[in-house]
């Protein structure tokens, strides 16, 4: 695939590259793309996400594990855009540094998901991700994932 930058991708575009469903899939929408290069996405965060339920009642907060996980989300979409994966592969989490939660997500913020940085290595890509609230830097993390297929585990 080129280093055409694409100009964006909505749910259903979204939906053909992950595996991933309700209430587990983090991304709404992809606003760039450049392949092999950089991925701009965002989720919109409502109070009905099952997770502020629980996660605090008194003070909703959207747990930093699942803020990891949509910016993996993002990498997975940038990932399988770039490299033309197929229907056999699961794009999975393989490890995170130097992760830091830098503000609280609450219900009414939109996500903003920016990753960049990326190197692959055959199935292995490292990236560096951040998540950010109104331009203000919520979570960064350095990602490592692995392109799989389903038949070997």
């Amino acid at each position: 695939m080129s280093k055409e930058e694409i100009k964006s991708l909505d749910i259903q575009d979204i939906m053909k590259l992950l595996p991933h469903r309700y209430p587990f899939l983090l991304v709404d929408r992809v606003t760039e793309i450049v392949p092999n290069e950089k991925i701009v996405a965002y989720k919109n965060l409502t109070f009905n996400e099952p997770f502020f339920q629980g996660h605090f009642p008194d003070f909703p907060v959207m747990p930093g594990v699942l803020i990891c996980e949509a910016m993996a989300q993002a990498g997975g979409v940038l990932f399988h855009y770039s490299q033309k994966t197929d229907s056999d592969s699961l794009f999975m989490f393989a490890g995170l540094d130097k992760v830091r939660f830098r503000r609280p997500v609450r219900p009414g913020d939109r996500l903003d998901l920016v990753v960049g940085d990326v190197r692959v290595r055959r199935t292995i890509l490292k990236m560096k991700a951040q998540a950010l609230v109104d331009g203000e830097l919520a979570c960064e993390a350095e990602m490592t994932a692995a392109l799989v297929n389903k038949k070997d585990i």
